[in-house]
This record gives structure tokens, sequence and C-alpha cells, in this order.
């Protein structure tokens, strides 16, 4: 018996109700297999299917490949395949190397099961887009090999299948995402601990990223950062500038555990706060637990904007810095990668907006709170989960802004 490196690991049982979620469906449409592209693009959330299925990943460049019959052993496929992958997982025995030619080895695999005249199903094909992916996740080159090999298979894009199964969150799912929620805390804290004027703005960012990684968070992660004196919108990462007093950092955090990335939102403030975000925030913490109470299941996405515009309007002073004050809803679906539905605010797709809530969808939670002139924002967002009883939040900090070195 292989004997498995010290990682955390999902459950047989966990593999078993994954399989059999993803087989029904394929069974009630006519697919035979699932081919899953490798793609490790977007931090590795567009093979994000791939681990879901096979628990076979991990790092950035660990390009990985699946395919998933309806009846019989899965195969995963990947470089460098027999030292890595059966050390670090009890999921997937089939692991196949792939000499980075991941399309010539998933053909090799269907033609094992017989699938010439059968239906493949392909995620990403690009028919049905993703959250983030309209154009699909398939290199041309691998889809080529299977076109080109099975002349009379009928390709179909399976990506809902997958979408749908990975929806709603499984306890296991849940505890891995409240993990990743508490190794991002730890990163809050070291940016508040680190951030003063005179610090270097990478130095406050390495040091978020520092007290996220030593607490277990595989890389890469997500991580959206800027600071100045009043930042409406991120960059992709820091920039070599000195802090100053009155300074904001705004940023997207995220951890990796096993793969799960939850997600937090936290405004840090340099020694003061601007006057007009501590309005603001008042603002936006009392639309985020109004509309917390509303994730429930059987609301839509699209009640819970418009709710959120609503409760902006009935929240904003009528004077002061905050007067008139309009809110926005960004969410969106958190667990193994590109996770759905979203809605921000150029993503308001009508399939997205119709998605019904259900228990054990998780999703980070960020509200936006903006003067009416647009010239201040103010978003904090925290990872939540939706219970009968409402959203319940992941996060421990409290909900407010942050002020380092006060």
């Amino acid at each position: 018996m292989t004997k498995l490196h010290e990682y955390p690991r999902f459950s047989i049982a966990e593999r078993d109700r994954r399989w059999q979620v993803v087989r029904t469906a394929m069974a009630a449409q006519g697919i035979d297999v699932i081919v899953c592209p490798n793609n490790t693009g977007h931090s590795t959330d567009f093979q994000a299917n791939c681990r879901w299925l096979s628990h076979v990943g991990g790092g950035g460049d660990a390009d990985i490949a699946v395919v998933f019959p309806l009846n019989g052993d899965i195969t995963a496929i990947a470089t460098s395949a027999a030292p890595r992958w059966p050390t670090v997982q009890d999921w997937t025995l089939d692991v196949r190397e792939a000499r980075r030619n991941y399309g010539k080895v998933a053909v090799e695999r269907l033609k094992e099961l017989g699938v010439e005249n059968g239906v493949i199903g392909i995620t990403g094909l690009g028919e049905i887009g993703g959250t983030r992916t309209p154009e699909g996740t398939v290199g041309l080159g691998f889809w080529r090999q299977i076109r080109e090999t099975f002349p009379k298979a009928k390709l179909v894009d399976a990506s809902s299948i997958l979408v749908e199964a990975r929806y709603i969150k499984s306890d296991e799912e849940v505890a891995a995402l409240q993990k990743s929620m508490d190794i991002i805390e730890e990163g809050i804290k070291a940016k508040i601990a680190t951030a003063r004027a005179g610090v270097k703005d990478w130095e406050v960012w390495a040091a978020a990223q520092y007290g996220m990684m030593k607490n277990g968070s595989e890389i890469p992660v997500h991580c959206n950062w800027i600071s100045g004196p009043n930042d409406v919108r991120t960059l992709t990462r820091p920039s070599h500038r000195i802090l100053q007093r009155g300074d904001l950092i705004i940023n997207e955090l995220e951890a990796n555990w096993m793969g799960y990335r939850s997600q937090a939102v936290q405004p840090v403030f340099v020694e003061v706060a601007d006057p007009v975000h501590l309005e603001l925030i008042k603002v936006q913490r009392e639309v985020f637990q109004k509309i917390a109470e509303m994730l429930r299941p059987g609301i839509t996405v699209r009640e819970l904007s418009e709710a959120t515009r609503a409760a902006g309007e009935k929240a904003a002073p009528k004077t002061g810095p905050a007067a008139g004050a309009v809110c926005g809803l960004t969410m969106h679906g958190r667990g193994a990668g590109d996770d759905g539905p979203i809605i921000t605010n150029h993503a308001r797709d009508p399939e997205q907006l119709a998605t019904v809530m259900k228990e054990n969808m998780v999703f980070i939670f960020k509200p936006h709170a903006q003067t009416a002139e647009r010239t201040h924002i103010s978003t904090w967002g925290d990872t939540i989960v939706v219970t009968p009883k409402g959203a319940k939040r992941m996060g421990k900090r409290p909900h407010d802004l942050a002020i380092a070195g006060a």
C-alpha cells in the first residue's frame, strides 16, 4: 500500500457522495463519460472540477486532467504522476503520466472505455459559460485530439453538471471553508499589525501572505490589493509605495485549504480613519445584517439584489458625509474554485440572478455602500453559509473598519 504524505484529506465517504451526485446527473442526461481538461488558470480555479472529482491536485503548476466514466474507475492525468499524486490522496488509484500531453492520454483512456459511438461530456467546452469563463477552459489541442479521434461520438458541454453538483456544500466542505476562513483572519491580523506610516506597502502584503501560509494555506491564492489616500478599486498586487498616515488598504484575501478558498474583505486605515468611511461603514453594516437575515433557502439572487438596494436607501442618513449613500450587492460562490452563482456591478447574467438559494450554499458576501457622488466606497465582506435561519458568518472578527497603529 502506498504511504501517504501528511496532507489534510477528505474522506472516502465524501468521495462516494460526490461521485454518486455526478453519476446520477450523467445518467439522466445520457452521458457516458465526462472529461475535465487541465487548466491552472485563475489561481487554479479553472481546474477545480478535476480536483473536486479526483482529490488529485495542489500547487500552482500542478496541471491535472480527469476522465470520469459513468461506471468504473476514474483516471487522473498528470505530469510526474507516479512520484507525486498516489502519495497525497486515496481517492483515485489510476493516475497516468501525461508528459505534458494531457489530451493524448485522455484519448487513450476513452478508447479503453469504448465510447467511440457514445456521448462524451467535456467541462469547460465553452458552450455553457462559467461564472468567469464565458470562453470555456479547454485547450484547443486537448479538444482537437478528442474530436479527431472520436468523429462519431457526440461531444457535449457537461459544465452544468459539475457547477450544480458543487453549489451545495457537504459538511466536510463547509468545514474546509471554515478552516480557510480561520486562516484568512490570521492574515488580517498580520496585516493590521504591520501597517504603519513609513512601511512599504509590499511589506504589509507580504506579512498578510505569511500569516496565512504559516497557518496552512496552499498557494496560489487570489489576492487583490491597493493602498492609498482614498482607494475605490483594487489592483492585482501591492506597490512599493511608502504608507502614509490616513492611507486606506483595501483587498480581497483568500486562503487555500485542500483547494477550498473562503474570502474576506477587510478595509484597514493607517493610524486614522477617513470620517466619510466611518459613516459609510455604518450604512454598509446595517445593510449587510439586513440582507444576511434574508439569505435563506428559497430566495433568489435577484431578490437579494433588489433588497440590498432598498435596504441601502433606508439605511442612508439624510445629512452628513454619507447622506444619500447608495448600496449594491456583490456575492459569489466559495468552494473549490470558480464556484457560482455570482453577482457584481457588472456580472448580472439572468441565469445567475435567477439562482435560488439552498441550504449549505457558501458565498463571499460583500455588499458595498458608496457616497451619492461615488467618490468614496466602503466594502466589508465575510464568507457565509446559507442556513434556514439566514446567513451564518464564518469569520469571527468585528464587522468594522480596522485602524492599524492607532
